[in-house]
C-alpha cells in the first residue's frame, strides 16, 4: 500500500510521508513469534477459557481479544452463546469496532465460522444482529467532499 502511495504523491504534495511500516496493527503488539504465549496470558487471565478459544481469538484479534473479553469471569459473562465458542461480546465487539453488520460478515469475512457453525445457529445470529445494529443513514446524490 505504501508503493502504490508513493506513486501518487507526486500528485498529493501536502500528502504525509509513510509511516504504517513499523507500526503494529490493531492487536499486533506482540512479537511475532508470541501468539502461542499470548494464547496463555489470556488462559491465565481468564480459566474459563480453553486453548482452541484462546488460540481463535489471538489469532483474530491478538491483543484486542482482552477488550472482548473484558471484565468476564465466566463463560456466561460473555453473553449469549451462538455456538462454536462465538459469543454475544465478540458480535458487539465486531459491530462496534469492525463495522459487522451481518452474521455473514461475522461467519464468512471476518472469522470464518461459516465453515463450523450450523445453519439455524447462523440464522439465529443473523437475526439477533438485525434486532441490534443502527439503521444505515439515507444514501445521498453527492457523498460528502465529492469532486464535482
Amino acid at each position: 500500500a505504501e508503493a502504490a502511495l508513493g506513486k501518487l504523491a507526486p500528485y498529493y504534495p501536502s500528502m504525509k510521508p509513510a509511516w504504517t511500516a513499523g507500526v503494529s496493527m490493531p492487536g499486533g503488539d506482540f512479537p511475532v513469534d508470541g501468539a502461542g504465549a499470548l494464547a496463555e496470558r489470556i488462559r491465565e487471565r481468564y480459566s474459563f477459557v480453553d486453548g482452541p478459544f484462546a488460540t481463535r481469538l489471538v489469532t483474530h484479534y491478538g491483543t484486542e481479544a482482552f477488550d472482548i473479553l473484558g471484565e468476564a469471569t465466566v463463560f456466561a459473562d460473555l453473553g449469549r452463546h451462538f455456538g462454536f465458542n462465538l459469543t454475544e461480546a465478540e458480535i458487539r465487539w465486531l459491530m462496534d469496532r469492525e463495522w459487522a453488520r451481518t452474521a455473514e460478515d461475522v461467519v464468512w469475512r471476518r472469522t470464518r465460522l461459516g465453515l463450523r457453525l450450523t445453519g439455524d445457529e447462523i440464522a439465529a445470529l443473523d437475526g439477533w444482529m438485525a434486532e441490534r445494529r443502527p439503521p444505515v443513514e439515507a444514501a445521498t446524490a453527492e457523498p460528502p467532499g465529492a469532486i464535482a
